[in-house]
């Protein structure tokens, strides 16, 4: 062994300076972890008497009609962790908490009267609630929830999810939520749209989303209208004659190349207006006539309606295609028989 070497199983100053500096930087990563931890954890803040107070309106009467109860209360933006106090108040049917610090609304549990709920802009993480009989309006917009299970309102009609996490949609079904009507999911992390199953549903919206594909959407049989801008939608697989009263589709911004995939849009008999700008389709020569060559019925491509002109030049071309395709379907069959 060389001098100056250490011996196995000693350290060298140099190497135990720079195990020193390793073990000062794990400190320092923790003590930054730790403080990150404590900035998202928000400081305790109750909800006070005089908060409710001025909160409280709407004066109604109770269900027995013999007595008077507020009935809406609103505290928007007061910095509330804790909502304890209003387990007591069961006859509020109106409720408004946004742009909070909420974590947990179970003392909610109590107020089975209530219609409508408004929580955008907390600490959510989950929608999950105990089933409140009446509610009818939700709206859990600008939280961090991370999927859809736990919602199971028998009245609810109206849910906004609106830019929060949500990487799926199992968990939304017609045995629990066999009343919703419109469906909010604009702004989460979806990839697909399996896992839908709301056949009462009749307005979707599933913009600035990642969906590759459409997946699923053959339950729903009352919808009306759907939203897929800003998506990732190459292909138009999924559609199909169940969704039978489907009248406006809006796909802007996707990846939509060719006319054949909108060709795939004719299985919806009572598609009316369709927005299909900022997709690659859009830029082609004669790009609106083409589209309506393929799909008749259609009143309105891209918030335009068609003019009686472009109708006409449409049927004149779609006629003509259709007798070419009947000469060479002729032509084959002459063939075959030879």
């Amino acid at each position: 062994m060389g001098d100056g070497e250490p011996e196995r199983g000693e350290y060298s100053p140099d190497e135990a300076g720079e195990e020193d500096e390793e073990d000062d930087d794990d400190e320092e990563e923790e003590a930054l972890s730790e403080q990150k931890e404590e900035e998202q954890e928000p400081a305790p803040c109750p909800l006070t008497e005089e908060v409710l107070k001025e909160g409280l309106s709407l004066l109604s009467k109770t269900g027995n009609g013999l007595a008077h109860a507020y009935v809406k209360f609103e505290a928007k933006s007061k910095n509330l962790t804790d909502i304890s106090l209003l387990e007591c108040f069961i006859h509020l049917r109106y409720v408004d908490l946004s742009e909070n610090k909420l974590q947990d609304l179970s003392p909610l549990s109590s107020l089975t009267h209530l219609l409508w709920l408004k929580v955008d802009g907390n600490l959510l993480t989950r929608a999950c609630m105990q089933e409140l009989p009446y509610l009818q309006i939700i709206s859990f917009a600008r939280n961090c929830i991370k999927d859809t299970e736990g919602i199971t309102h028998p009245r609810l009609a109206n849910l906004s999810l609106k830019e929060n996490k949500i990487q799926t949609l199992q968990g939304l079904s017609h045995g629990q939520l066999f009343s919703l009507q419109i469906l909010e999911l604009r702004g989460n992390m979806l990839e697909s749209t399996a896992g839908l199953n709301l056949p009462k549903l009749k307005n979707l919206y599933l913009a600035q989303n990642a969906i590759r594909n459409l997946e699923g959407l053959e339950g729903l049989e009352q919808l009306t209208t759907l939203h897929l801008r800003d998506n990732q939608l190459e292909t138009l697989d999924g559609f199909c004659s169940s969704m039978k009263c489907l009248q406006y589709l809006n796909l802007r911004n996707n990846g939509i190349s060719s006319f054949q995939e909108v060709a795939k849009l004719q299985v919806l008999p009572m598609l009316q207006a369709l927005v299909l700008m900022e997709n690659p389709c859009s830029d082609e020569p004669n790009y609106r006539l083409e589209v309506l060559v393929l799909l008749p019925h259609l009143q309105r491509l891209d918030k335009e309606l068609f003019e009686e002109d472009e109708q006409a030049e449409a049927n004149e071309i779609r006629q003509k295609r259709q007798e070419e395709e009947k000469e060479i379907e002729g032509s084959l069959e002459g063939n075959v028989a030879e």
